[in-house]
């Protein structure tokens, strides 16, 4: 976790949001339950970029993936950047906003989140746990990470790409070169 600027970051978007009813005790306790909700929840698997590939770039943690899911049909689609940056991440979107993304899938223009996002699964947590992840992502260092896509069915992929296929299908493609 962030401390110094980050942590003042949050005490401040805490004040805002008016989730400081029991003092600075009570947002550090969100701040550090957040983090823990993050870590377990694997959120940087999907955030961070390198994570796919076996090398998770940390200095950029849970500033978006370099590696997209397809859906068939669908398109392909990237982890964006959870940080606060105002450009590349979640800096403009408020904490009820991010609870919404996280707990229904909603972004705040009201497109859905595509399935890959587990928030059928994160809609169980409590209402305390998904505003407590909201207020740590907020507390976070803004990192500037534009993530491509997303990508329509149409659209051709600027990224590495991961895919769910059938047997037949897999077995299908070019086997690489015998060595």
């Amino acid at each position: 976790m962030q401390h110094g600027h980050g942590l003042m970051r949050a005490l401040f978007a805490t004040l805002l949001s008016g989730t400081l009813a029991g003092g600075a005790g009570a947002a550090d306790s969100a701040l550090k339950r957040g983090e823990y909700l993050v870590t377990v929840a694997g959120c940087t698997d999907c955030h961070t970029p390198g994570h796919f590939l076996g090398a998770p770039d940390m200095k950029r943690r849970l500033a978006g993936s370099d590696v997209g899911f397809a859906i068939p049909n669908v398109g392909v689609f990237l982890g964006p950047n959870l940080t606060p940056d105002n450009e590349t991440g979640l800096g403009r979107w408020t904490v009820p906003q991010i609870v919404t993304a996280i707990t229904a899938g909603r972004r705040p223009d009201g497109r859905q989140l595509v399935p890959v996002m587990p928030y059928p699964a994160l809609a169980r947590l409590t209402p305390a746990d998904a505003r407590a992840i909201a207020v740590y992502l907020k507390s976070l260092a803004p990192i500037r990470n534009q993530v491509a896509g997303p990508f329509g069915p149409a659209d051709k992929p600027t990224s590495f790409v991961m895919t769910v296929m059938p047997a037949d299908a897999f077995n299908a493609l070019p086997k690489p070169p015998a060595k």
